[in-house]
């Protein structure tokens, strides 16, 4: 299975792709994974750049499926709504292309990837190393926040 990882930001979107190892074979494997910054000025512009880069990647990739983080429930509304329109145009662009799309909320990826609901960015993309078996963390943390998703989906299985 290879999995489109994807944290979705209006400035910043993170993006890992990985492949999933198969049990007693290979550890999952990073692919690719970066940032989509867009250049648009007002919002409409820059979920058109999302958008459009989402399109390119999934063209250029061949996921099996989409995994993205769904917007968390923080105090500012304003801030919900406008990440929810970030995660709808990338919803958009795997429908298009018939990916299967699966959520997670930020608490379950950090619980699957780390082991706490809690974690902090720095443990994210620690143990994104070592779930990957890379030298380095991915950077920015924005990417390694993609390549997290993308392992929650691939880990799988029951969240104790």
């Amino acid at each position: 299975m290879k999995v489109l990882g994807v944290d979705p930001g209006t400035r910043a979107t993170g993006y890992g792709f990985v492949e999933g190892g198969r049990p007693g074979g290979p550890a999952h494997r990073l692919i690719e994974c970066g940032v989509v910054r867009p250049r648009g000025e007002d919002l409409p512009s820059r979920l058109v750049d999302i958008h459009t880069a989402a399109l390119e990647l999934i063209d250029r990739l061949d996921p099996t499926c989409v995994a993205i983080e769904s917007a968390f429930h923080g105090r500012n509304a304003r801030t919900a709504l406008v990440l929810g329109h970030a995660r709808g145009v990338l919803v958009l662009a795997a429908a298009l292309r018939d990916l299967p799309v699966h959520e997670y909320a930020p608490r379950e990826v950090k619980k699957r990837v780390v082991g706490t609901g809690a974690a902090s960015k720095e443990q994210v993309g620690f143990m994104v190393k070592h779930h990957l078996r890379l030298g380095e963390p991915p950077r920015p943390a924005d990417a390694a926040d993609g390549c997290a998703v993308a392992l929650c989906h691939l880990l799988g299985g029951p969240i104790r």
